[in-house]
């Protein structure tokens, strides 16, 4: 295997999408695991009007997700990583983690 070929599924779309496009993948897909969570709790119906509001809760947690990975120096695809799950946190629970985590330093 060529070592300038991407390894792994984030590495492999971050190559061929780009940067951007993985991070809003990564919040998207933790925007809609939040969803299925609430669906399999019956508090939503999966195709109701509260998927619309997770599109600028996904796409604000993606910009403040970049914001903590640059901030903590990460590389790929542990970036990827933290915007996901601070998207799926949204922005409460991201809060309060960030909260524990500035109390901690």
């Amino acid at each position: 295997m060529d070592p300038q070929e991407p390894q792994g599924f984030i590495a492999t779309i971050d190559a061929l999408l780009g940067g951007a496009a993985t991070t809003l993948i990564g919040a998207g897909m933790g925007r809609l695991m939040y969803h299925a969570t609430e669906v399999k709790a019956k508090r939503r119906k999966f195709f109701g009007w509260e998927i619309l509001w997770e599109v600028p809760i996904a796409v604000g947690m993606a910009i403040i997700g970049e914001g903590v990975a640059a901030y903590m120096h990460l590389d790929q695809p542990v970036k990827t990583a933290v915007i996901a799950v601070m998207a799926y946190l949204g922005p409460r629970g991201s809060e309060v983690i960030l909260e524990r985590f500035i109390k901690k330093t």
